[in-house]
């Protein structure tokens, strides 16, 4: 699953970049035999209110120090990219579960049935919006459910630029938790049954409930406080048993750093509390072994998951398809 494409063709991207609201990182990740590795990596900090993830409104609201940050970044992991894949926040999007009863035949009249069913829900008028969407659960009588993501064309425009600024070619965008969820499907040993991937940044908590290998639920919330995560975690786990006949999580993640020291383990005491299961650690080098260079600081391993995922996406199979 992805944002948006832009008609990237063979080889695939030299490096994956992400923008979030606290920091910049830049990954190369490498095909090594039958495996990934994590060639070069580095993560900058960049000072609040430089970036500010918004669905309406500006996003990079300080270009010449996200610009700045970004060459840094691409100095210390000994990267020079031109065609790169490129991480957004999830709150400069909005995701939709969208299910239809019928099908229609042709890509372009899918493509005019979604514009129409998400204008109705779209806080800016839908001739300024990115419509995309990937298949999800299908049903018996020939329905099926997408996952929808819309964001402004400015706002992903605002990302893009600050690549331009160094040369490089964001030919493929997605937002930050389904990249998370992109490295599950992409490395060894993706998660039978019913399964949750819980993403917590500084300014965001998102979480997506897996049935195999199909999102069935994907929320996200601004605020990254305490009392909100532990409210998400309630209302998801009622909504799981209520509304989508939910009969327990086989396997549960959590990955990410939020917005503050305790910000993690609140976020891992109120799952397994709430919903009876062991909580695991997102690690990113079940889909990238790390290069004897790189030191395997938390925040590295941190920032390192989105951009090994939509690494893995993109160096698994082909873009855009």
């Amino acid at each position: 699953m992805s944002l948006f494409s832009r008609s990237l063709a063979s080889p695939p991207p030299d490096a994956a970049i992400e923008i979030a609201a606290d920091y910049v990182s830049v990954a190369v990740v490498v095909p090594r035999g039958q495996a990934l590795a994590v060639q070069g990596c580095a993560v900058v900090p960049i000072p609040a209110g430089a970036v500010v993830a918004s669905l309406t409104s500006a996003n990079i609201l300080n270009p010449p120090v996200v610009v700045a940050a970004l060459r840094t970044a691409l100095e210390r992991s000994g990267a020079r990219p031109r065609r790169v894949a490129l991480v957004i926040p999830d709150v400069a999007a909005k995701v939709a579960l969208v299910k239809f009863d019928t099908i229609p035949p042709r890509r372009e009249d899918l493509d005019q049935l979604m514009r129409w069913q998400v204008r109705k829900a779209s806080p800016f008028p839908i001739e300024e919006a990115s419509v995309t969407f990937t298949p999800g659960v299908r049903s018996a009588d020939g329905g099926a459910e997408f996952v929808v993501v819309t964001a402004r064309q400015a706002v992903v425009a605002e990302y893009e630029a600050v690549c331009a600024e160094v040369k490089a070619y964001a030919g493929l965008v997605d937002l930050a938790t389904l990249s998370v969820v992109n490295f599950f499907l992409g490395a060894p040993g993706v998660p039978t049954g019913d399964w949750l991937v819980v993403h917590l940044r500084p300014d965001y908590t998102t979480i997506v409930v897996m049935r195999g290998g199909d999102v069935i639920f994907f929320r996200n919330r601004p605020e990254g406080d305490e009392e909100s995560i532990a409210d998400l975690v309630h209302q998801t786990a009622m909504y799981y048993q209520d509304r989508l006949s939910g009969q327990g999580f086989t396997r549960a993640f959590l990955g990410g750093s939020g917005g503050g020291p305790r910000a993690v383990e609140t976020a891992r005491r109120s799952l397994e509390e709430r919903l009876g299961v062991t909580v695991d650690p997102i690690d990113p080098t079940r889909g990238a072994m790390l290069s004897d260079r790189i030191a395997a600081s938390p925040e590295t391993m941190d920032s390192l998951t989105p951009l090994v995922g939509l690494m893995l996406r993109t160096l698994r199979e082909p873009v855009g398809a």
